[in-house]
């Protein structure tokens, strides 16, 4: 585009072939007709190319100003695209955000928080990482995820970042079918004592056999005889009777027929803290209305209480 040439020049002329008139132009416009005739003229001048035959008696355009009719209609479209779509970013509705999540206690939240959050913002790419719980802390601090679904990490661990409950799980055994426990409508303790466990990576999943320890806290824990990075190698090590695996109620859903999962009673207060975090320093629009849509949720399990 010229030097001379403003965005203004485009709309006049665009309004003054359209109307094929000057006056009836210069009304749309709210304009006084003779500086609208100035500016075609200038802008003429500017192009070097008779933009309307001046010398007919009715305003029509010249074949070279048919052209840059097209031309400028385009022009002034991209313009107020480009002027629509910064202010739905600055405004947060558009865009992309990153969300890290566990998949093995997310699914009964995540589905619900994804709806409402995308019908307040139809035009964001929610973007979902499957990672572990140091992956999810690593990515906050580093401001790759604007927000992650995970248990409450230990106090120093959080230290950066604010972390909101939504549920909290209770304790339940997944064992094999075939297994004598799986006949009761519950599991003890103290029937989990003389069993071999399967349970997550201690290195990724630190969390895990940190509740371990608060469930047989009173008690001399079973001996861990493996760790996976992921609930299907854990779903397949418990299948195979390599031991059982204190899970939370809801495992169910992910492992289908494959195994059986009880609950472990009488522990109350033992619960584990599922909730969604953040960084502190993050106050992005979309941020705070992915943690407002998984809060949401809370119905789920018992009131979200925030760190």
């Amino acid at each position: 585009m010229l030097p001379f040439m403003e965005l203004r020049h485009l709309r006049y002329f665009v309004a003054v072939a359209e109307e094929e008139n000057v006056t009836r132009a210069a009304a749309r416009l709210r304009v006084a007709q003779p500086s609208l005739s100035r500016q075609i003229r200038d802008l003429e001048g500017e192009l070097g190319v008779e933009l309307f035959d001046h010398a007919a008696r009715a305003l029509c355009l010249t074949p070279a100003g048919r052209h840059f009719l097209q031309e400028a209609r385009e022009a002034i479209a991209r313009v107020d695209e480009a002027v629509r779509s910064v202010r739905e970013y600055a405004h947060g509705e558009h865009g992309e955000i990153h969300i890290g999540y566990s998949p093995t206690l997310s699914s009964a939240i995540l589905p619900h928080a994804l709806r409402r959050f995308q019908n307040l913002y139809p035009k964001v790419q929610v973007r979902l990482h499957d990672l572990s719980t140091a992956e999810m802390l690593a990515g906050l601090r580093a401001r790759d995820l604007g927000a992650a679904l995970l248990v409450r990490p230990r106090e120093l661990a959080l230290e950066g970042l604010s972390f909101q409950e939504i549920v909290r799980f209770r304790p339940a055994v997944a064992l094999p079918p075939a297994h004598p426990l799986a006949a009761l409508s519950s599991v003890s303790v103290e029937q989990l004592l003389d069993q071999p466990l399967i349970a997550y990576n201690d290195s990724e999943y630190p969390e895990h056999r940190a509740w371990l320890e608060r469930i047989f806290a009173e008690k001399t824990m079973p001996k861990v005889v493996a760790e996976f990075d992921s609930f299907s190698s854990l779903i397949t090590s418990v299948e195979s009777g390599c031991g059982l695996a204190i899970v939370q109620m809801g495992f169910e859903n992910l492992a289908g027929s494959r195994l059986e999962v009880r609950p472990v009673r009488d522990l109350q207060g033992r619960e584990f803290s599922f909730g969604v975090a953040q960084s502190r320093k993050d106050d992005s629009r979309l941020t705070k209305e992915f943690v407002a849509s998984c809060l949401a949720c809370s119905e789920l399990g018992e009131p979200a209480m925030e760190a």
